[in-house]
């Protein structure tokens, strides 16, 4: 199959560059997989379709279960200044390698031109903490090793950091996207970019759900470049998705294992909730693993779902792994005409666009 097989037109204005004014205020398209029929809706109708979609309301032990990545984003996006040239580079920390010793710290990064940006570069970072750029990774030309001569860590970078915006967001991170770029349910700092079908969700909009009896649970994918790295061959097969790491406690589990056994529908509220559960699950046992793993699963049409009944997620990038996922999970042709359907009815896209459910 050729990535550009989910390739889509898409005007540039329909590309959100800032949340709606209100979280949760998002428009909402509805799929129904069986009957390739489309509805359009809000994400606030969510407790009441659910609850149509999946069981009589009364009938509240058989209610799906909804999962959520309550990954938080580290302020990971940092400007240093060339000790060479005096320009002002890009670094987007990807994950921490190894403390380097006292009392520097070793991290994965990427940088912006990252050709240009050869090992023995030294930069200046905030609190005028130096970095020096030490090795490259074969096959992933977009990351450099880079090592500080202090101690980089959630602290410093809260301080110091900038909220890790997508490219497609065409302007600098403000005040306001330090709440916005985050779930409300946001718990373990780790991610370098926002779960963002979760952004939809407010503290209201949970406790309605929770009310129409429907119940929760929370695994943990941190999220990176195995998530929103570029397709960049032409068969998606070839395709190497990089590792993330995932977490899931025995409590979650349970939740989730029972919910299945007991015939309720398990719907993954983002792609990185269905990526961590479909690597996590085991076919045999009707179990998943406990515990910290590391997933670099790449789903795609052809694709055997395990767990996963129904997805919630935004309107993703042409040619993107998110967009395969999708066309796995619903049908490549019904997914673009829909994606089309959203164009023509002006629906905003990606990170802080609306969403679409998938049942």
């Amino acid at each position: 199959m050729r990535t550009k097989d989910f390739s889509f037109e898409l005007p540039e204005h329909l590309i959100a560059q800032y949340p709606p004014a209100e979280r949760g205020q998002s428009r909402l398209m509805v799929l129904d997989r069986e009957k390739r029929s489309r509805e359009h809706r809000m994400v606030a109708d969510l407790p009441d379709l659910l609850a149509s979609y999946f069981q009589d309301a009364a009938a509240r032990e058989a209610m799906p279960l909804l999962v959520f990545n309550n990954s938080r984003v580290r302020k990971a996006r940092l400007l240093g200044l060339s000790q060479a040239t005096g320009a002002q580079v890009e670094f987007l920390l990807i994950n921490k390698i190894r403390d380097a010793g006292e009392p520097g710290t070793i991290w994965r990064a990427m940088v912006h031109r990252a050709k240009r940006r050869r090992p023995g570069s030294r930069y200046v970072f905030a609190d005028r903490i130096e970095g020096e750029i030490i090795g490259t990774e074969a096959g992933a030309g977009e990351f450099r090793i880079v090592k500080f001569a202090k101690p980089i860590d959630d602290e410093w970078l809260d301080k110091n950091g900038r909220m890790p915006l997508p490219p497609y967001i065409k302007r600098s991170d403000t005040a306001a996207d330090s709440e916005r770029y985050q779930t409300v349910y946001a718990d373990v700092t780790g991610s370098s970019a926002a779960p963002t079908a979760g952004l939809h969700f407010t503290r209201e909009l949970l406790d309605r759900l929770g009310a129409a009896g429907i119940g929760n649970a929370f695994v943990t994918l941190h999220v990176g470049l195995g998530t929103f790295l570029p397709v960049r061959v032409e068969n998606i097969e070839e395709h190497k998705m990089h590792e993330e790491v995932y977490g899931i406690d025995d409590e979650t589990a349970s939740r989730i294992e029972n919910a299945k056994a007991a015939g309720r529908k398990i719907i993954a509220v983002g792609t990185t909730s269905l990526r961590t559960l479909e690597s996590a699950w085991d076919t045999e046992t009707g179990k998943l693993w406990r515990g910290e793993g590391s997933t670099s699963i790449f789903i795609y049409p052809g694709y055997s779902f395990k767990v996963v009944d129904a997805l919630l997620t935004n309107f993703h990038t042409p040619e993107s792994t998110l967009l395969m996922l999708v066309s796995a999970f619903a049908d490549r042709e019904f997914i673009l005409e829909s994606y089309a359907e959203a164009v023509r009815e002006g629906y905003r896209f990606f990170s802080y666009g609306d969403a679409m459910l998938i049942y």
